[in-house]
């Protein structure tokens, strides 16, 4: 784990108050210092865009290609999750209803938990996404 850049700065700022007992000079030392922190700071958020942006172009460009298995896997994943969802909350209660007719053990419960961030995580992209277009339309 990376260790917080901001904790670098403030214990660099307690050093610069002890080793520079002027104020004078200890207040050049930090501003120096809070300088340093946001071209930190602002690489780190520039490092961040740039790396956003390439999954962007990448998702372009699975999204263009003809072939299914390049292009179908979001979508694939996304119907996955549906079916996932359906078989949980009507197929395993109609299932064990029907089991309590048959005399027979009712099916278990999926546990959906691992699926679920997989799904809430497009589910919020889509909803992004919608929020673009919906805002795109606004402006014209």
């Amino acid at each position: 784990m990376a260790f917080p850049l901001s904790a670098v700065f403030d214990l660099g700022g307690k050093l610069i108050d002890r080793l520079w007992p002027d104020p004078a000079k200890a207040g050049e030392a930090k501003f120096k210092l809070m300088e340093m922190a946001q071209n930190g700071q602002l690489a780190q958020l520039a490092s961040d865009t740039k790396l956003a942006e390439g999954q962007m172009e990448i998702n372009k460009v699975e999204a263009a290609n003809p072939s299914l298995w390049v292009s179908g896997w979001r979508p694939g994943m996304g119907w996955a999750c549906v079916l996932i969802f359906v078989a949980n909350y009507i197929g395993v209660p109609l299932l064990a209803w029907l089991s309590t007719m048959f005399d027979i053990p009712p099916p278990p419960r999926l546990d959906i938990a691992e699926v679920l961030p997989v799904l809430l995580g497009m589910l919020g992209l889509g909803a992004m996404r919608t929020s673009e277009k919906i805002k795109s339309v606004a402006s014209v």
